[in-house]
């Protein structure tokens, strides 16, 4: 019983709703979820509509998007976010330090491209977006370290998530349609310059955030951390060596061999430019291997060599020279975070990769299909496309947002988390009734009264149709969205959460961006009516996994593995 009530919230729903919402934390939260989404909208999406009206050829227009890369494996640096302090940064905070210095960095990034002419000066405007999306990445793995940090009984992980989310996606309606929209009226430098000098305000406004304590106390336990891998019952510092060796070698080539791919493919010369398919294809999931999977085994090797008593210390082992030193500092950064891992959740770590690995697939793995969906299947026009999608269809993203954050306070976290991934599977239904001719979806439209009121706004019965099936969609997504950001900010632990956070986020989007190659042929060859019931399909196995994971958590509650804090503002 008292397992079970670890996921109920101590106070009526809405009170800590109202509560939650006037703190200070969440003010910040938001702020900085607007930050991570503007540089992310920009840099991937509105940019290539400039880089199309300067005329630039689409060949480099496909290598730009390689940029994202700095984001999927933004895991890669992430150690170093967790230990390294800025110089005459570090009074600011442990995150805040970060998160102020890559804002101000983004915004005078977007300050200097406004100068750049994209055609004649494409290799330092191709250098700096590359250095923004770095920076961009940056700030993402520090303002998720930061969330898990700050949260509190008030200003709850759950809310704090949602209010994340929601302005991440109050960004992207920003720098996307309404940076299209000054566009039309200005030009593109003067949309740049602006949206830079936004990202440099909310850098100036992060002075004032709070930030995790540094206490005498926190400092002193950090110290008493390093001390405490040199006591008896620790593994060998010969043996940790050793791992930290071997798992410093595979991320070092997992950095340099992702670093050279960029670097290749940003070149002038297109004839050098590798295969970003074919890299994605095979060496993306070497990558990973490298760098999750096999260090993940190695940890699970530690942490049970640890409890069996092998390859332990007998005796105190002080560190007595700087090698010393640095492998402890090493190992703590790199290796620890992943033994807090297994030795929390044992062998539901399988099970937690599992759903993280297969829990935002459904629209993952469809998503670069949509527009060909709109525009080319079901002959929609731009204008009614960039309606149905980027207004109401941000709008319904954000009201499914507030509806997760809600339920998060008022059913619980794992209850939340299983119903959004039942819906989000759910609502590819409605795009494959689309597929059809969406008679279905018209007969709601009609009886709800919807088509109405989408006519008498300058619509018809066939944009309402669009209109409603996106709607259903954003909710749905909006509601798995916030209780997915909640899950994975309780599942890290306060002392490893940028290493923790970013391998997890990292994951998110791995199947279904591996997945689009084989999805992509299938609608060629079968249409998008089936495959919409294959991806309904595939959202049910992360269905049964929330609902073996919600089992887990309320048998064991916090013995399992949820960290703790994470737990008491559940």
């Amino acid at each position: 019983m008292a397992a079970a009530a670890t996921d109920q919230p101590k106070k009526p729903g809405w009170r800590r709703v109202l509560r939650a919402l006037g703190n200070r934390k969440t003010g910040f939260m938001a702020l900085f979820g607007f930050a991570s989404g503007l540089p992310y909208a920009l840099l991937l999406g509105t940019l290539y509509a400039w880089l199309s009206d300067a005329k630039v050829d689409l060949e480099t227009m496909g290598v730009f998007s390689l940029i994202g890369l700095a984001y999927s494996f933004k895991f890669l640096w992430s150690p170093l976010l967790d230990r390294v302090e800025l110089p005459l940064l570090k009074r600011l905070g442990k995150r805040k330090q970060w998160i102020v210095s890559a804002q101000l960095m983004l915004g005078l990034i977007l300050l200097v491209l406004s100068t750049l002419n994209p055609l004649t000066a494409l290799g330092w405007f191709s250098l700096l977006a590359g250095i923004g999306a770095f920076a961009s990445a940056t700030q993402d793995v520090v303002v998720d370290a930061w969330r898990v940090d700050v949260a509190d009984e008030e200003a709850t992980i759950d809310m704090l998530s949602t209010v994340y989310q929601m302005g991440y996606r109050i960004a992207a309606l920003v720098g996307g349609a309404l940076a299209l929209f000054l566009a039309e009226r200005t030009d593109w430098p003067t949309v740049y310059a602006t949206m830079g000098a936004i990202i440099a305000l909310v850098g100036v406004l992060g002075l004032f955030a709070p930030d995790a304590e540094v206490t005498a106390a926190t400092i002193g336990a950090a110290e008493d951390e390093l001390l405490a891998l040199r006591e008896v019952g620790e593994i060998d510092p010969r043996v940790r060596k050793w791992a930290l060796f071997g798992i410093g070698l595979l991320w070092a080539w997992a950095l340099i061999t992702v670093g050279l791919f960029m670097v290749r493919s940003l070149g002038s010369d297109p004839e050098t430019r590798p295969d970003s398919v074919a890299f994605i294809a095979t060496k993306g999931p070497l990558v990973v291997i490298a760098t999750v999977v096999v260090p993940a085994l190695v940890a699970a090797w530690l942490v049970r060599m640890k409890d069996k008593g092998r390859y332990v210390l007998t005796a105190a082992s002080p560190a007595r020279s700087a090698m010393d030193r640095f492998v402890d500092h090493g190992y703590r950064a790199l290796i620890l975070p992943l033994t807090d891992f297994v030795g929390r959740l044992g062998w539901a770590v399988i099970l937690v990769f599992a759903l993280v690995l297969t829990y935002r697939i459904t629209d993952a793995i469809w998503g670069s299909f949509a527009y060909p969906f709109y525009l080319g299947e079901l002959k929609y026009s731009k204008d009614e496309v960039a309606i149905a999608s980027k207004f109401f269809g941000v709008g319904a993203l954000v009201v499914g947002l507030a509806l997760g954050g809600t339920l998060l306070t008022v059913m619980g976290r794992m209850a939340t988390l299983t119903f959004g991934a039942l819906i989000a599977a759910l609502t590819n239904l409605l795009y494959a009734d689309l597929a059809l001719g969406g008679a279905r979806i018209a007969a709601v439209s009609d009886a709800s009264g919807f088509t109405w009121l989408v006519s008498h706004l300058g619509g018809d019965q066939r944009l309402a149709k669009l209109m409603l099936a996106i709607a259903g969609e954003n909710i749905a997504v909006g509601i798995a969205g916030a209780a997915f950001v909640a899950y994975l900010s309780s599942v890290v632990a306060k002392g490893y959460s940028a290493v923790q956070y970013a391998l997890l986020s990292s994951l998110t989007l791995l199947v279904g961006t591996l997945g689009r190659g084989a999805l992509g042929q299938m609608i060629e060859e079968y249409g998008y009516y089936p495959v919409f019931l294959l991806t309904t399909a595939m959202g049910m196995v992360a269905v049964v996994l929330c609902l073996i994971e919600w089992a887990r958590v309320a048998r064991l509650g916090r013995a399992s593995g949820i960290d703790a804090t994470a737990l008491e503002g559940a």
